[in-house]
Order: C-alpha cells, then structure tokens, then sequence
C-alpha cells in the first residue's frame, strides 16, 4: 500500500469517525467521503447516522430452527477442525445480518467456532473496515459492504468463486454460485472482473395496493402510471373526508427518501439523473413531467407526507390513511403484521411501467441504470487480511447457502438473493396472511429480473442524493422557493450538480 493510500483511508477514518461523534454534520461527512473516493449507495446514505427500519416478523418458528442433518455434518466435519477460533463480522442493522446474529449458535454449536456479529451505523460499518483494510489488521473476517463501495474493498477481499474451487477440501457441497440471481451479482457483487463478496440484502421498489378501496370504487390494480394517476386522484376525490387519500409518499425536505420518490418519477417518465455526456439531466423535458405528476400526486397525499421518510410513508400504509403506493418491498411483511390495521387488505403488484419507455443504459451516465425497480443492496466480503481465514470462509458459506437464506426469509419475509429461497416450499407456504408473509416475493423476483434500476455510481453522488437535490425539492414542494415551477427548481439544481461534477474532474 503507498503512503498516498494510506493517508486516504486515514482521511476516511478520521472523517468517519468525527461523524459518529456528531462532531461534524451529515454533510460535511459525505462531502469529505467523496473526496476520498468513498461513495454510497443512496439508500445507504439514507440510513447514516441512524437505524434501518425492518418491518418484518422476527420472532422466530420453531418449525423453522431445524438445521438439515447433511449440513451440520459438514459443519461437524469441516468446520469442527477450526474448534476455539473467533470469526467477527461488522454490520449494520440489515434485516438478514439480525437474523443471523439470532440464530448464530446454531453455527457455533456444530463446529465449535465463536462468532462475534458487532451491528452498528454504517459510518462506523465503513470506518472499522477502512480501519482494517488500511493496517491490514484482520480485526474482522467477514465485511459488510455496500453496493458502493465495492470498487473501493475489491483489492481487499477474498474472490469467494476462486477460494471456492481452490479450497476444495473446504467447499460446502451444493453451494452453487449460479443460484445467486444473475442481476443481483452483476449489480453488486462484481468488479472488473472478480467477485468481490457474495449478494446478501436487496431492498427495491415496488407497487402496492388496497384492494379493498380499488374493489369499493371499481378501479383495477394499476399497471402504468396513467393508471396510477387516475386510481390515486378517483380515491382521494372520493375517500379524503374519511381520512383516506390516493397515496402516501416519503417526501420530507433534505432526505433521501424524497430523492427516490423523485428518481423513480423521473425514470418512470424516460428521463435520466444524467446523460452520457455526463450533464445532470433532472431538468429535461422528460424528467420535469415526472417531478410535475409528483407534484400532482402530492396534492392527493396526507399532509404529513412533506415531513415523512420511508418510516412515516409505512406508517400511513398501515394505518390505513393511503390506498396506493409505489415504494420499498420490505414494507410489505408489516402490512400483515397483528397490529396493523389494514392485516390483509394490501395487495403486492409489479412496479407501474413508464407510459413512454424508459432511457436506454448507454443515453444515461455514470453508470446509472433507468427503471422502474429503484434498489438498494449490499454484500458480504471475506477479508483477505484475516487470521481465521478458513474459518470465515466456513461461515460465510453458512450464512450465505441455500437453508439459512431461505431462513433468513422465513423469519423475516424480506427478500431473499438466491433463486432458489424464492422457490423454496417453505417461502411458498407463507404467501398467506399473517407476520412476515412472504406474499410479495413474486412480484420481487419479476421486479428484480426485469425491472432493477441503479442509481449512479460516483463518488459525489451520496451528497447529491442527500443534500443539493432533497433539499431543493423540499422548497419546491413546500412552497418554500421557486413559486412551484418544477423548470426553475431543477434548473438551479443542474447549475449546482454539473458545477460539483466539473470542479471534481469527472466531465
């Protein structure tokens, strides 16, 4: 590693660090980060300095805590040979990472291999492994990293396909690679070639309904977003005095989740966030028709919709208030949950499909990928500098085979990264009713094959996603500044992103 390298990651650390301490704004650390070469995912970024919501069932069944009998003799035989060694493995509050730190035991009673699970912020996710990746400490075996900053760790990381086959005599039988769905690898996991970790969490949008309110006034499950549009406004018209609107957004001003509900209007409408001249694009004929009809759909949304992330948006969803919404599928298992009010009444569908077709890959910039699938994802990496390498590897397949991600599934009801969970009979016989339903996980596989979009992959795209473009729109949408003109609001927001993107050297 040259010093050069090595005063970086400091910086990142250092930056890292003075943001957990809350010594420094949330900002201040994104800016410092990208000018480090550190970006995030947006919907990580969503998630700095505070805890991901989970919304799925993890009480546990019984029926579910039996570890097939092959597999813990592998773990018996293969593992049981590493007996006393520690594995530690650093992550935030991912719905499968809380999982497995439940059922962990079940691991370390077959093979006799402590493992450690630290569940923290993601700042601190990313300064604990630029920390080790820096020292080459081996402090942790296993990294959680997201989507991001797989560039970033690729030179860090075991290739798990390699280590697969070089290590047979420690090679889980039936493991199968090709299980991991195609879009999801692609997307996450590689980089320039190599497999940098294996897929492990994939939050994405998709559409959901009240079915007994689109029954009530005769309207079908939408399928475009004309469709969206009429079934939101017939609702609103006929359902506001009794406290029920057409639909319900995450639009609170300067937040993420406001930036997605507008990525995925402006997708939805075939606009791009840039273009391949690698222009920000958000101020183009297309893109100003989908913020116009988020506009729109804002004047059928509860009022406290300018002042909610994803949290309050499921909150309206399950307390009954909004009949249509296009949003995270991780929603979905709460909707059934025992307390919510609406346990049955929502339906999952296929995302709404833009009316003129979406911006080809190769118009757009930045490697960004239009659609009507937004996502967010991440992955499991071993670490290279480990002292119990042979040990992480036994628990990364462990964590990542087929049983404990069909596991992680059934307790949760998120979605799953193997084909196979989707298929698993078990996940079929919870599409019912009930906590941690697993109803929607159809339409998330069709969404996640067909449909899955990407946000741009820069360094300076973290900031942007969470300061120059929610803050804008928060005054716009607010009535704060720009008299309402979506024309004039992205206008300013273009002047600000391609000036950033010029001064950094990336035109």
């Amino acid at each position: 590693m040259s010093f050069r390298e090595y005063d970086k990651k400091t910086f990142i650390i250092d930056t890292a660090r003075d943001f957990a301490a809350r010594r420094i704004s949330k900002r201040d650390f994104l800016r410092k980060a990208g000018m480090a070469g550190i970006g995030f995912s947006a919907f990580a970024s969503g998630l700095l300095g505070s805890t991901r919501p989970f919304r799925g069932n993890l009480g546990g069944n019984a029926a579910y805590a039996q570890t097939p009998e092959e597999m813990t003799k592998w773990l018996k035989d293969v593992g049981g040979k590493f007996k006393g060694s520690k594995v530690r493995y650093t992550s935030e509050a991912t719905p499968p990472t809380v999982v497995l730190n439940q059922i962990k035991n079940e691991f370390t009673d077959a093979t006799g291999i402590e493992v450690e699970i630290e569940i923290v912020p993601l700042e601190q996710v990313l300064a604990k492994a630029t920390q080790d990746v820096q020292g080459q400490l081996g402090t942790y075996d296993v990294y959680y990293l997201d989507q991001s900053w797989t560039a970033t760790f690729s030179q860090d990381t075991v290739d798990p396909v390699q280590y697969y086959k070089d290590k047979p005599d420690l090679a889980m039988p039936g493991f199968d690679f090709d299980d991991f769905s195609k879009p999801l690898v692609e997307g996450l996991a590689v980089y320039d070639g190599k497999w940098v970790g294996i897929p492990f969490d994939i939050p994405i949008f998709i559409t959901m309904y009240r079915k007994d309110i689109l029954e009530k006034h005769g309207i079908k499950p939408p399928t475009n977003f004309d469709e969206f549009t009429a079934g939101v406004k017939a609702i609103t018209e006929a359902e506001k005095a009794n406290g029920i609107f057409g639909t319900g957004l995450q639009a609170k001003s300067g937040h993420y989740s406001l930036e997605c509900d507008w990525t995925a209007a402006v997708w939805g409408h075939g606009g791009s966030i840039f273009g391949k001249d690698k222009k920000f694009k958000g101020n183009d004929e297309q893109a100003i028709k989908g913020l116009q009809w988020y506009q729109e759909m804002l004047k059928n949304a509860p009022p406290q919709s300018t002042a909610s992330t994803w949290d309050g948006q499921f909150q309206m969803m399950q307390a009954g208030q909004v009949a249509l919404v296009n949003s995270w599928d991780e929603f979905f298992p709460g909707l059934d949950a025992d307390d919510s009010k609406v346990k049955g009444l929502w339906e999952p569908l296929h995302p709404i499909s833009s009316m003129t077709g979406v911006r080809p890959v190769a118009e757009a910039g930045f490697g960004e990928i239009p659609n009507v699938g937004h996502q967010g994802g991440s992955i499991l990496g071993l670490s290279k500098y480990s002292k119990n390498l042979d040990a992480a590897w036994i628990f990364m397949q462990w964590a990542c085979s087929k049983e404990i991600m069909t596991r992680c599934t059934l307790l949760g009801g998120f979605a799953p990264m193997r084909i196979s969970s989707f298929e698993d009979p078990r996940v079929k016989a919870k599409a019912v009713v009930g906590p941690g339903t697993t109803r929607h996980l159809e339409v998330v596989k069709w969404t996640i094959d067909n449909v899955m979009a990407s946000e741009p992959d820069m360094p300076l795209w973290a900031g942007f996603s969470n300061n120059e473009i929610p803050v804008e729109l928060g005054k716009l949408l607010t009535n704060q500044d720009y008299g309402g003109d979506a024309k004039k609001c992205m206008d300013n927001v273009a002047s600000l992103i391609d000036k950033a993107v010029e001064d950094a050297g990336l035109l």
